[in-house]
């Protein structure tokens, strides 16, 4: 970064001065992970009943809005080059380039296999890939200055290394929201799994069903189950094994809350989705005479 700092001014390149700022966001990054990771190890307590879980997403969201801003202040200072070109010394930018390349490339490698298992360190490993992609437009912008004397290739190299910035976020941050909405996991199908669990021998119908994520690899599902009443107290809680069983066992849920129920009278959680609706079997008909379910339906 430094190298890239002292090379930039001297060689009058803004590519290498703002990939010398990327590689600042980087180190940043990249510290701001580590610190999620450790934070969010911590036990809960009565105020953060999750613990700090949470921390690694917004650690992933600081650092796909820090890329942005970046590639904003690219942008900007490109678009005033291209007005007024300076002269650059490609000799210099090629040669400083080529140890940034050399440089992201190992950072790259390294961090490469624990990004496929957590958006805080794909958040970092996003910030070196974005480097690396602006390391090699600094060597080709180098080039072409060296070898042709074409000096507004800095500024367009520039904005492009701005551009690849911004797409190879757009999936991260995509990730991030998905998880700040409480959306569903991508490998759970909502569908399919109240589909097993109410195959489960016992079970009338699933409703008010919640599946989310509060960190990545740790899924949360709560869900209201109303059970045949002719069901005893042992009946009762060994179909809660087997519904617990699916949940953990199939779908890798880690956290899950089961309400168990014999009718629907008194239970004033309306957030049935769009499963209750879809269905046309007999135990759905019955379950719409409850009043609940009427009152649904007429509103």
């Amino acid at each position: 970064m430094f190298a890239e700092v002292v090379g930039g001014i001297l060689s009058g390149s803004l590519a290498l001065i703002a990939d010398a700022g990327h590689m600042l966001t980087d180190a940043a990054s990249i510290g701001l992970a580590l610190g999620a990771l450790h934070f969010s190890s911590r036990a809960p307590s009565a105020e953060r009943t999750f613990g700090y879980r949470r921390l690694e997403i917004l650690a992933a969201l600081i650092n796909a809005l820090t890329l942005w801003l970046i590639a904003g202040w690219v942008a900007f200072e490109a678009y005033h080059r291209v007005q007024e070109v300076p002269d650059v010394e490609g000799g210099l930018m090629l040669a400083v380039g080529s140890i940034g390349l050399v440089v992201n490339i190992a950072a790259a490698w390294i961090l490469h296999g624990s990004a496929e298992h957590s958006v805080n360190v794909e958040g970092a490993f996003q910030h070196v890939m974005a480097d690396l992609l602006g390391s090699v437009g600094v060597v080709i912008s180098g080039i072409l200055v060296w070898a042709f004397g074409w000096t507004l290739a800095d500024p367009i190299i520039s904005v492009v290394i701005g551009g690849l910035i911004v797409l190879s976020t757009w999936r991260l941050l995509g990730k991030v929201i998905h998880i700040l909405l409480e959306g569903v996991p991508e490998h759970i199908d909502v569908y399919r799994l109240c589909h097993e669990m109410e195959g489960v021998d016992g079970v009338v119908v699933i409703h008010d069903i919640h599946v989310w994520s509060v960190a990545p690899g740790y899924d949360v599902l709560t869900a209201h189950v109303i059970v045949d009443p002719e069901f005893d107290v042992e009946g009762i809680a060994d179909v809660r094994r087997r519904l617990r069983q699916i949940a953990t066992g199939d779908y890798g849920i880690n956290h899950i809350t089961i309400q168990m129920e014999t009718r629907p009278e008194g239970c004033t959680e309306q957030d049935h989705v769009d499963h209750l609706h879809a269905r046309s079997s007999s135990e759905y008909t019955a379950f719409l005479k409850f009043p609940l379910m009427k009152e649904r339906k007429n509103g």
